[in-house]
């Protein structure tokens, strides 16, 4: 009987440990983010914004690392320098938004809708782009190597 409880907590522990490192979001950042629309800084990794409306949020430098922005409204965010990586934002709208040096490795942008954002020093490698309607922004597939991305002004 000991040793089968101990075969269970074995194999059982590590998905404890495996769940806390998914959901690495900080409570508090994600309500100050929802309240405010601010959130320099913050970690929301792995945070469900499902649907959130985060129109003008100013999520500069924050680390949204494997985050769920599935559907949701980025319209004239800031991004700058934000982590990304991992991040799905599919059907998601991000019109005028600054993804300026953002970490956009791996990103879901499937039936995203992208006009008139800055990604400028933004890496991109990986990128699932879909069905994505994407507009006045520089990301494509192909391309010149060396193309020059602008930078807004």
């Amino acid at each position: 009987m000991i040793r089968k409880l101990l075969a269970t907590l074995t194999l059982v522990t590590p998905l404890f440990f495996t769940t806390s490192l998914v959901r690495a979001e900080n409570p508090v950042h994600v309500k100050k983010l929802l309240s405010t629309g601010e959130c320099v800084g913050c970690n929301l990794a792995g945070a469900n914004l499902r649907g959130a409306h985060l129109i003008g949020a100013d999520l500069r430098n924050a680390n949204l690392q494997g985050a769920n922005l599935r559907g949701a409204n980025l319209e004239g965010a800031d991004l700058t320098g934000a982590n990304l990586k991992g991040a799905n934002l599919t059907s998601t709208l991000a019109t005028n938004v600054n993804f300026k040096q953002a970490n956009l490795n791996q990103v879901n942008f499937t039936r995203a809708t992208i006009n008139d954002s800055n990604v400028y020093g933004a890496s991109m490698d990986q990128l699932n782009i879909s069905h994505a309607q994407i507009y006045n922004t520089g990301i494509g597939i192909g391309g010149e190597d060396g193309a020059k991305i602008p930078d807004w002004k």
